[in-house]
């Protein structure tokens, strides 16, 4: 069995909170308390401060009219300051950004070139030096104490990433991830959710993330080992840290393509059953079915379940409609009602258990990853750790999305342990964010989320083009931009509403950043409530994370560790990913400049850190 747990009836009525997040989303559009000039979007509108439209709130009633009180509690960060920006940095260290950032800005790949020169032991210490040093913590727990404490004394926390990744060929990787394949007897409904030789080797295309091959189940039992010594380092290093896993280190990803079918199924079932009722065209959460009509269909399609009298008998408050957050419940409990769970088959012209590719063995590896995710949650609850699960590639996420799901309701009860990441450069984040709020709204815990614009882009496109799938990703940049700044905002309007939403605003976008801060401005967020946080990778972006840091708000390092030879697969990606990154962002390396001639006129260049 994978759930037990019922879904709840609302604690609040449906329309009341769509009432409040409407006036809050529209008194929000008509103040104006940002003191920056840059454009923001909200909901894919491109705006600039102007007019205000008085008589509206920005908290389900409470007027904010632009008084010098309210204005006297708005924080604004300066991100202009190099003194404040690079106050924890030696002027060697800053040397060495410029440097690091200037090869990353080159179109060959420095760090292969120079191996081949300098032989492994010195371009071991080279690493070090340079890539290693500006983007890795150090070897382990130990070696990674100094850094991490010398940031937290600067006001900025860490989320650890034991970042060792298996050294393996392309030939090998593909073995691994092919060789399980052959195990599925029935073929599946969709191309998307299969794997596929061509993009079997999962590294190809990605650089800001690491890849785990599964070889059986006591290789995930020794990743689990390794993710509990990092959650441990992590509470032993600093207050409320975070730990990053990634569910593919947890079990064999074949199960994760499959469960990721069966949800995806289900999920358009409904959106199917939606159209036949005239609903189509709504957005998730809108779009109800009217049980009535739901039984009489799926009856004349051939199905024997009683479908309005399961959901009828379990709401205490039934109207005779449901919602997707409904339909996805009968998963939840998919042991009792296994006659409920069918969906079409289009090539056969019939109905069909959705559950039926399952076997016994792989319930057992269903039920294996729970355990190891558990495992891990518990340790980070007892630690102080709050655990970061990593977003994967979209044929991967449905599954992993419902596993952090089910920890979540599990751990987040009284406070954010789990935390969910959500892509903001697919084309469904939105939709994926609002449902989530939602049924952590109906169940009573708290949502926890990191938005991220994504990893996987280049890879996903090739791999829906050549296997013949609509491709997941918005269209361009722009696209994206609108999609995380609406995810956001929802997130931020759910905060002011209900204090049990929590978000990790993971950018270096420096617009994106200060769009949040002008809205928790707006909503009366405050950084001590810790429920807005901010999170940049280790070695970028200083004069974004530190400022942040010293004027109160959580912000957090994404902080890999772990030995120079075993961190290099990881290393050589996020090489390749900056300098990319370092072709378009020139402004770092002028702040880092700028701070150098600061010093060196003002006698300062001999300058170290205290704390």
């Amino acid at each position: 069995m994978f759930y037990v747990k019922t879904v709840p009836a609302l604690k609040r009525a449906r329309a009341d909170i769509h009432f409040k997040r409407l006036v809050l989303n529209r008194a929000v559009r008509c103040t104006v308390t940002s003191s920056s000039t840059a454009q923001t979007e909200h909901d894919g509108v491109r705006s600039r401060g102007g007019s205000e439209c008085p008589g509206l709130s920005g908290r389900g009633g409470r007027r904010r009219e632009g008084t010098a009180a309210a204005a006297a509690n708005e924080i604004s960060v300066d991100f202009e300051q190099t003194r404040e920006a690079y106050k924890s940095k030696d002027s060697l260290e800053l040397l060495r950004s410029l440097v690091v950032f200037k090869l990353c800005s080159y179109d060959f790949l420095v760090m292969d070139l120079a191996k081949k020169i300098l032989g492994q032991k010195t371009f071991d210490q080279f690493m070090k030096m340079t890539f290693y040093g500006q983007f890795v913590a150090g070897e382990d727990h130990n070696d990674i104490k100094p850094l991490i404490q010398k940031n937290h004394s600067y006001g900025v926390g860490s989320v650890l990433d034991y970042s060792v990744e298996e050294d393996i060929s392309q030939e090998e990787a593909e073995r691994k991830e092919m060789e399980y394949e052959n195990s599925i007897k029935e073929g599946f409904g969709e191309r998307k959710y299969q794997a596929h030789k061509q993009f079997s080797d999962r590294r190809g295309g990605v650089t800001g993330a690491r890849t785990y091959f599964y070889a059986d189940e006591a290789k995930c039992d020794q990743h689990m080992e390794t993710f509990i010594k990092c959650i441990k380092a992590s509470g032993g290093s600093s207050m409320d840290g975070f730990s990053a896993i990634k569910m593919t280190a947890l079990g064999r990803p074949q199960f994760l393509l499959q469960f990721s079918e069966v949800l995806v199924k289900w999920r358009r079932f409904f959106t199917f059953l939606a159209s036949q009722q005239g609903k189509d065209g709504l957005e998730a959460l809108e779009q109800r079915l009217e049980l009535t009509q739901l039984q009489e269909f799926m009856t004349k399609l051939g199905a024997n379940g009683d479908f309005y009298g399961w959901f009828t008998g379990r709401k205490e408050d039934s109207t005779g409609c449901i919602d997707m957050l409904d339909w996805n419940s009968l998963i939840d409990d998919r042991t009792k009602i296994s006659d409920l769970l069918v969906v079409p088959n289009v090539e056969l012209g019939k109905l069909e258990p959705l559950l039926g590719k399952f076997t016994v063995e792989e319930e057992q590896q269903m039920k294996r990853m729970l355990q190891r995710v558990d495992v891990l949650a518990k340790h980070a609850l007892e630690s102080g750790v709050r655990l970061m699960v990593d977003a994967e590639q979209t044929y991967f996420q449905p599954a992993i999305s419902r596993l952090t799901l089910e920890m979540q309701r599990t751990y987040n009860g009284e406070k954010p342990v789990i935390f969910n990441t959500y892509q903001c450069y697919l084309k469904e984040a939105y939709d994926n964010v609002t449902m989530d709020v939602e049924l952590s709204r109906r169940e009573g815990w708290h949502f926890a989320a990191k938005l991220v614009r994504g990893a996987y882009m280049y890879q996903e496109r090739e791999r829906a083009k050549e296997i013949g799938y609509e491709d997941p990703i918005n269209p361009d940049y722009e696209s994206t931009n609108r999609m995380y700044h609406r995810c956001l905002d929802y997130v931020l309007d759910e905060i002011a509403l209900n204090r049990k939403a929590n978000v990790m605003v993971a950018s270096h976008n420096e617009d994106t950043v200060k769009h949040t801060l002008t809205r928790m401005n707006e909503l009366g967020l405050i950084p001590t409530e810790n429920k807005v946080y901010f999170g940049q990778l280790l070695g970028m972006c200083d004069q974004i994370s530190f400022p942040l840091g010293q004027a109160g708000f959580p912000v957090y390092k994404y902080v890999p560790y772990g030995p120079v030879n075993e961190v290099m697969p990881y290393l050589s990606r996020r090489a390749q990913e900056n300098r990319g990154f370092m072709k378009g962002a020139q402004k770092e390396r002028e702040l880092l400049w700028k701070e150098l001639k600061r010093r060196l006129a003002s006698g300062e260049l001999l300058y170290k850190p205290v704390y």
